[in-house]
């Protein structure tokens, strides 16, 4: 499939797992035509591309998902052989306050890029291809034992986590109905370069720069894998070329963490890295009120994906964290861009409210 020359269209690809997806399809697939649709919402930055944005066989559009024309002109224009599919609204808090916007994006999104890759290849699915990525949010929680694996059942608990269940559903049910061909992975938390800065880890190294508090909700012990973005590109791509056709991998990090736990390891590297004194970060910790169906613990069994694409992390989350850490301190400008305006409304809303 890899020798073959394809269009390919990557959804949300200005975004921060989207744009490392870009970026490796790019520069290790010649052969492949790289179309990024992204809509450019708050998480969508092309800045995210700067580097690889003038390859000859890339082509940004911009351009929302949920706007159903819009996608079935792209599709009949360029004639996508296959699609990787990653636009999503993704923050559980947003999803808590907006739930309908995740509802439009998620869910009916999805649907039209389903339709319209159906509409052009219908009944001439060969070398083609739909490749949903979800997340392990999906599958609902867990106590302090078992894992998440394929074939667990769906039990979400926020609007996100529900938008996505139902995302995966269709994606199936087009399987079925009509024979489309596809592949979904459902990956743990994701960490690394260019995270926008309302999820957990760019969130608090931000925070720690400028000696902000460290949000934690309630006690500080819920549980998440962590998998470094990077190592997250590379198993997509594993999934992409070498997947078996109507199967679903999972995709974990094999690293659980506490959130207090992490916090409390990522002030000391930020200690460290900025020259400050040991323990002085950790005193920014600030617990704050749980919110609304939170769920205890995420731990994904990678175990199929390892045993049939050879696919295993590449770091430790500490190596990761430290490399994750170095990249922000080095890139203060985009992080500086990418923090203000509405982003500072958004986290007043988020998190200093009393």
């Amino acid at each position: 499939m890899n020798n073959i020359k394809k269009k390919i269209l990557i959804t949300g690809g200005a975004g921060f797992i989207g744009s490392h997806v870009v970026r490796l399809f790019l520069t290790k697939y010649s052969n492949y035509n790289i179309y990024n649709l992204d809509a450019l919402t708050y998480a969508g930055n092309l800045e995210n591309l700067s580097d690889i944005c003038d390859h000859s066989n890339y082509t940004f559009i911009k351009g929302d998902i949920t706007n159903e024309s819009f996608i079935n002109d792209l599709f009949i224009t360029y004639k996508f052989d296959a699609v990787i599919h990653l636009a999503a609204e993704s923050h559980v808090d947003r999803s808590i306050t907006d739930p309908l916007s995740f509802a439009k994006t998620n869910i009916l999104g999805t649907m039209n890029l389903l339709n319209a890759f159906k509409n052009i290849w219908e009944n001439n699915w060969g070398g083609k291809l739909f490749y949903h990525v979800s997340t392990d949010e999906v599958y609902g929680s867990l106590s302090d034992n078992g894992y998440f694996e394929e074939t667990t059942p769906y039990d979400p608990s926020s609007p996100y986590s529900a938008s996505k269940a139902s995302s995966d559903h269709f994606v199936r049910a087009y399987g079925e109905t009509y024979n489309l061909p596809y592949l979904i992975s459902n990956c743990s938390n994701n960490y690394g370069p260019n995270q926008f800065p309302e999820k957990l880890i760019p969130l608090f190294i931000n925070n720690i720069i400028n000696n902000n508090p460290l949000p934690v909700y309630g006690d500080g012990n819920y549980t998440r894998d962590w998998l470094y973005v990077i190592d997250h590109a590379i198993a997509i791509d594993l999934v992409f070329h070498n997947g078996k056709n109507h199967s679903t991998y999972n995709i974990g990090g094999f690293n659980e963490w506490k959130n207090l736990d992490l916090v409390k390891l990522l002030c000391n590297l930020m200690d460290e890295k900025l020259a400050r004194k040991l323990g002085s970060s950790k005193n920014l910790i600030t617990f704050i009120k749980d919110r609304p169906g939170h769920d205890l613990r995420y731990a994904i069994d990678a175990s199929k994906i390892n045993k049939e694409l050879g696919w295993k992390p590449s770091v430790t989350f500490e190596k990761g964290l430290s490399k994750t850490i170095d990249w922000y301190l080095e890139n203060k400008k985009w992080l500086s861009h990418i923090t203000s305006g509405e982003y500072q409304k958004y986290y007043q809303e988020m998190y200093l409210k009393e």
